[in-house]
């Protein structure tokens, strides 16, 4: 099974809400017995928590299930997981100072930016600014690169 752990800062907005995208995308392709979903934070502040409540009602307003708790990455992590996805570029700077299968992270809209989908290259947080809408938008479109590519590399 093809192991895939998305990461923010603190695990309570755009990772939860990748998982959750990311989870009910496998759903419609049918592929969610092949490939394993989870999310982490590189910080340890919301341990156990819910997700944020921007993340939540958007991700209801969408219909996507979401009732995982905030969990900080760790490093078995890297051994259990074939992609780390970094919401940002920070996210991606932390992940690889564990020295761990760097060649495993990678920023999560690398698929959508490298297939010119966005000229983005990192999830902006809404934590700071509310605009979860947006960013739903964008985890959506970086999902579906995501799969993509991984249905690319795997042969699924």
């Amino acid at each position: 099974m093809v192991g895939v752990l998305f990461v923010c800062l603190g695990n309570i907005c755009r990772s939860p809400m990748a998982e959750g995208v990311f989870r009910q995308t496998l759903r419609e392709h049918g592929l969610q017995d092949r490939i394993q979903v989870d999310s982490a934070g590189i910080g340890n502040w919301h341990l156990g928590k819910p997700a944020h409540k921007g993340t939540l009602k958007v991700l209801k307003e969408h219909n996507i299930p979401h009732h995982g708790r905030s969990r900080q990455i760790s490093t078995q992590d890297f051994e259990h997981f074939h992609y780390l996805l970094a919401m940002d570029k920070q996210n991606h700077a932390d992940l690889k100072q564990f020295n761990i299968s760097p060649h495993k992270v990678q920023l999560f809209l690398d698929a959508a930016y490298k297939r010119g989908l966005t000229p983005l290259q990192e999830v902006p947080d809404p934590y700071y600014d509310g605009r979860f809408d947006a960013v739903f938008d964008l985890i959506k479109l970086g999902c579906m690169a995501l799969l993509d590519e991984i249905r690319e590399e795997q042969q699924l």
